[in-house]
């Protein structure tokens, strides 16, 4: 079972922080609206958390390895994670200007993923820096290719 929660904390943890970051930057920069951020990070706490959770069950399913106990520990970590996870970056875009909020938010999430790519590198024996290196340089690229996309987006003038 420990094994099975390791798995959905941190696939919840990675997924929770690069998708609601993704989305925050990408709507942040193709609305300027607090209120379409807001309804992104609650859509991605509710309808992601429980996408993932269900991709978390099958693919350990289809392993064929995990007793229905194992599966579901791994499932219901998933789920509740990424819906806790994501929803704490509600907190900076209701308190704060938006675009403070969104840099709070980048802050607050790439540490999450530093320290739990941190945690993860120690208890393989493997360096740190490289794995924490390797997984914030995907984020900063996903984080910077939505913004582009945003961008672009509010080009288009709907």
């Amino acid at each position: 079972m420990k094994d099975s929660l390791r798995t959905g904390i941190s696939f919840g943890l990675t997924s929770a922080v690069i998708t609601t970051l993704g989305l925050m930057v990408g709507l942040h920069s193709g609305t300027g609206s607090k209120m379409v951020v807001l309804g992104g990070i609650f859509t991605i706490a509710i309808a992601d958390a429980f996408s993932d959770a269900l991709g978390i069950h099958v693919s350990e399913e289809s392993k064929n390895v995990h007793t229905t106990r194992q599966i579901w520990g791994a499932t219901i970590a998933t789920f509740m994670t990424k819906f806790v996870f994501s929803l704490t970056f509600v907190v900076p875009v209701l308190l704060l200007p938006l675009l403070t909020a969104i840099i709070v938010s980048l802050v607050w999430g790439l540490a999450i993923l530093s320290v739990l790519s941190y945690l993860m590198a120690k208890a393989k024996g493997e360096r740190a820096w490289k794995i924490v290196g390797e997984h914030v340089l995907i984020a900063i690229i996903v984080i910077a290719i939505t913004h582009l996309v945003g961008d672009w987006v509010a080009t288009l003038g709907a």
